[in-house]
């Protein structure tokens, strides 16, 4: 007999739903950088241990919106709550909820939708008996399912969340081949993982008016090697000059660490060509984000 269960990962911008995610999945499908709205769009982690199939869908960070971008990404959070068999709600044990958080817990709790409380990055607590404290006084507020507390970076709770959310699977067949650890096309995870250098290596606003796309992907027929053509798109002739450096200097270093992970993540060498083009505004323009596949699917 099989089993499955489908479960959205949510709750505030940099709380660490992408490292949960990758951290369940046991590979990098979801870029981390301690920037915020690093997740732009819905996400999908499968993992599939005996009979049970888990299939997690990560979703960008609550946050105030600044653009039609944004507005995609909160209604692609609201999208993927609906209907789930249960939401990991994950908020950061060493800050306090947000307005969203506690408007999204609201709704959660009145649609009778399972949550489970993930409390991330409790190795960041100097005084770990303010966790009982923190574990009570939102058990008193909201109706959670069950309370996990973790520590993406050092893995510790990570099979709690497994063993919780398995609880949970239900009669049913598999979804996705047992194999299988994302729906994502390899050409998005590549344009992820450079993006991902971008973002860890540039400051203030540059990282968030990038948008990366992967022009071609295609191994050699007589050699073990993988061409990949990246465009970097960016919204200002001045972001550009950012992205490409001194005498290019940005840019190779971006292609490097990209290409390290690619090479990594599909167990091949690769040749990575990476250039940079300027779309004005795209954030703010529905057919630029469409053709980015960042629109919320409405």
């Amino acid at each position: 007999m099989t089993k499955s269960v489908f479960v959205t990962l949510a709750g505030h911008t940099n709380a660490g739903k992408s490292s949960i995610l990758n951290a369940i999945i046991g590979e990098k499908i979801a870029s981390v950088s301690a920037k915020p709205q690093t997740t732009r769009t819905r996400i999908t982690g499968i993992k599939t241990v005996g009979e049970i199939q888990m299939v997690f869908l990560d979703t960008p960070g609550l946050h105030k919106p600044t653009s039609k971008l944004s507005n995609h990404m909160l209604q692609t959070v609201k999208n993927a709550v609906t209907d789930m068999d249960a939401v990991l709600f994950v908020q950061d044990c060493t800050k306090a909820l947000s307005g969203q958080e506690e408007t999204l817990l609201r709704s959660l709790n009145r649609a009778k939708t399972p949550v489970i409380l993930i409390l991330n990055k409790i190795d960041l607590l100097a005084d770990k008996t303010k966790l009982m404290g923190i574990i009570a006084s939102l058990n008193l507020k909201y109706d959670f399912a069950a309370t996990v507390p973790v520590s993406a970076k050092t893995m510790d709770g990570i099979d709690r969340i497994e063993a919780e959310v398995m609880a949970l699977a239900k009669e049913s067949p598999h979804f996705f081949p047992d194999e299988k650890f994302t729906d994502q096309p390899e050409r998005v995870l590549a344009s992820e993982m450079i993006r991902e250098k971008i973002l860890n290596l540039l400051r203030d606003e540059v990282p968030h008016g990038v948008a990366v796309s992967v022009e071609r992907m295609q191994e050699r027929e007589d050699k073990d090697l993988l061409d990949i053509d990246a465009t970097i798109y960016c919204e200002r002739e001045s972001h550009k000059g950012i992205l490409i450096g001194k005498n290019g200097a940005m840019l190779r270093k971006i292609a490097t660490l990209a290409r390290q992970d690619l090479e990594r993540f599909f167990y091949i060498h690769v040749n990575l060509q990476c250039w940079v083009k300027v779309k004005e505004d795209w954030r703010n323009k529905e057919g630029l984000i469409r053709n980015f596949g960042l629109d919320s699917g409405e």
